[in-house]
């Protein structure tokens, strides 16, 4: 920095030595200055590519939220091209109909059709409902285009598609991850009449079917000569021009009835892109890289769009700007959407809460957009039920093979309901975003650690009261209870390694750290291998005394079997974890592998930021780096090597 000079200087040059341009003048007496530059320079000499540093006193949320004028990502000022929708009409901006000239008017129709579909992705991507869908005056007032049958009922439909996309996120509670997505602004949403969309876009497409029917057979007649209105004034173009309407009416149909029409909508699709062609025959010189980024088929901008129209409807902050997708990946982007649905509606409905984790976490490794996880919340949670259905007491009770009714005493019990309770959360977390996953994954570890710890107390003091009576009367509940309170720590360590796992894939281990890392997982992952090889005890001694007290009792062996082999994948897991922890010691040791030598932050102080939440919720219950330290400090190569066959004989 340097000082202000006077107005009258600062327009001739000034030359100042560093000494100089080096100076700070200070805000107050009390202000002393320092030179930061080799801090600063030690910093970066000690990160690695992608690392931050991280401050006490830094707090993400606040350096996001600030804006910055002037910035055009931050602020995109208030300066628009019309000052309300009525003057935008009466400017003549979205004519209707479009063009007098029908082929015109049906290509102009089609670039509507298309930005509205980039306009949709855009928004299903985080951005702003006014920005995007109903930046098109088409949109916004439907009903100036009632002559128009065909524009007229694909607006409907959009609009209601809009308002049913929001109403599954808003359901879901996920639109925390994106704070523009469920905002309406004032903006006219809820139409009665949009309702009737799906029913006028059914009637315009078999008209337009009939109209491509009449084409293919009267091709050696003149069009006119059929009973039928063409869509145009060029024969030779009608049949393209029909294609070209019903693949892109069929998805907006496919897609509002997106579950009984998955596979339909996405070939759909393939015709939508094929479309193209036909569509971009007179426009070859626009060049190929501004056709690629366009948001049309055609590579024409659609008539009825100012993104800037409802800009004052996004108060308090400004409008952020935003690039709408292209025509070309908001396909792609409807793709993966309908694949994602075709996933969630493939699921089996099984009341196994080991098959629905394990489906969460594969059908997150394809990571689905917003959509398509408020969807999946939606099915797995509803009423605070599995599937809308099962309790999860019932859930619960089903993986240690007990029996509960769906009149058991113990759905009103209050640690049961509070177990409900922690399992539903953890189901909507589960569903969110990976970043949004993991932060909320490492806060709820300290609410079941603290749960495992009251329920312990409450069925400690049951168990020490007499039982007697309850046992010779059949009352099963304290057994319940006793064997849930056992499984409790079997959920609380599967969430701790599913926190430490989406570590990896959010990049927050450098390889300097992955040696305490795995030790972390190891230790983890052989605690929850010793609760789960519990459970396959206690589900085999309930099975034979099912057995023993009913001969006709058939025992689910396909349940065992998928415990037992959990339990060897854990095994397996936890050897591996062990393996790579002595593995990279060794090497540390032996000073073949990196090590973290910065002045920020000493191993313990790294231990304690990638770990305290763990801890925090007593996982494990001593002292976590004491024992890390001891068990890696003389870990050597080459006792390591000598131990490799015995582990694989």
């Amino acid at each position: 920095m340097q000082s202000v000079r006077e107005d009258e200087d600062s327009s001739s040059p000034i030359h100042h030595d560093s000494k100089t341009s080096s100076s700070i003048p200070s805000g107050d007496n009390n202000s002393v200055w320092a030179d930061v530059s080799p801090l600063l320079s030690a910093a970066c000499s000690d990160l690695q590519e992608g690392e931050l540093i991280n401050g006490d006193n830094f707090n993400l949320f606040a350096a996001m939220s600030a804006l910055e004028i002037m910035d055009p990502k931050m602020d995109s000022g208030m300066v628009s091209t019309f000052y309300s929708i009525d003057e935008a009409i009466e400017s003549g901006f979205a004519p209707v109909p479009i063009s007098s000239d029908s082929t015109v008017n049906v290509q102009s129709i089609i670039d509507i059709m298309d930005h509205l579909l980039a306009c949709e992705a855009t928004w299903h991507m985080g951005h702003s409902l006014a920005q995007t869908v109903f930046s098109c005056i088409y949109v916004l007032r439907p009903e100036r285009t009632s002559s128009q049958a065909l524009l007229h009922s694909y607006c409907r439909v959009i609009r209601a598609t809009c308002r049913a996309v929001v109403s599954v996120v808003s359901d879901a509670r996920t639109n925390e991850e994106e704070d523009l997505f469920t905002m309406t602004y004032g903006l006219p949403f809820s139409g009665e009449e949009d309702a009737k969309g799906l029913l006028l876009l059914n009637a315009v497409e078999e008209t337009i079917c009939r109209q491509l029917r009449a084409c293919k057979a009267t091709r050696r007649r003149m069009l006119e000569d059929a009973e039928l209105e063409p869509l145009q004034s060029n024969p030779h173009l009608e049949e393209s021009f029909c294609k070209s309407l019903l693949c892109r009416i069929r998805f907006r149909r496919g897609l509002e009835l997106a579950r009984k029409h998955i596979g339909y909508c996405i070939s759909e699709l393939d015709s939508v892109l094929d479309s193209a062609e036909f569509l971009r025959l007179d426009i070859f010189e626009n060049g190929v890289n501004e056709i690629e980024e366009s948001t049309t088929a055609s590579g024409r901008s659609p008539i009825g769009f100012d993104p800037t129209l409802n800009k004052r409807l996004s108060a308090p902050t400004p409008p952020r700007a935003i690039k709408l997708l292209s025509w070309k990946k908001a396909i792609d982007y409807y793709v993966k959407l309908l694949h994602n649905l075709d996933k969630i509606c493939a699921f089996s409905l099984e009341p196994d809460l080991e098959a629905v984790l394990e489906f969460v976490i594969q059908f997150q490794k394809s990571r689905p957009d917003l959509v398509a996880r408020a969807h999946l919340q939606l099915l797995l949670v509803q009423d605070g039920k599995l599937y809308g259905r099962d309790t999860f007491l019932t859930i619960c009770a089903r993986s240690l093979a007990l029996d509960v009714s769906k009149n058991h005493g113990l759905h009103t019990n209050e640690y049961i309901l509070q177990l409900n309770q922690l399992m539903v959360n953890l189901l909507k977390i589960l569903c969110a975003n990976t970043p949004w996953q993991r932060r909320k994954l490492g806060k709820i570890l300290n609410d079941w650690s603290v749960f495992h710890v009251q329920m312990g107390i409450a069925v400690g003091q049951m168990m020490q009261q007499d039982t007697s009576r309850s046992s010779k009367n059949g009352d099963k509940s304290l057994l319940i209870l006793n064997h849930i309170y056992g499984g409790l720590e079997e959920q609380i360590n599967w969430v701790a390694i599913r926190f430490l796992m989406l570590g990896f894939d959010l990049d927050l281990y450098s390889p300097s750290e992955y040696c305490m890392v795995y030790w972390y997982m190891y230790i983890i992952l052989w605690k929850l291998a010793e609760r789960a090889r519990f459970r396959v005890l206690i589900v085999v001694n309930t099975e034979e005394r099912k057995a023993k007290r009913n001969k006709e009792y058939s025992r689910d062996m396909a349940r065992e079997d998928r415990i037992s082999l959990w339990v060897l994948f854990l095994k397996c897991q936890t050897c591996l974890a062990q393996g790579l922890t002595v593995m990279i010691a060794a090497l540390r040791n032996e000073g073949m592998s990196l090590k973290s030598q910065g002045p920020f932050n000493t191993e313990n102080e790294k231990f304690i930021q990638h770990f305290e939440l763990l801890q925090k919720a007593s996982l494990p219950e001593y002292d976590a780096y004491e024992s890390f330290s001891k068990s890696t400090s003389h870990a050597r190569l080459d006792v390591y090597l000598n131990l490799l066959p015995e582990a694989y004989t």
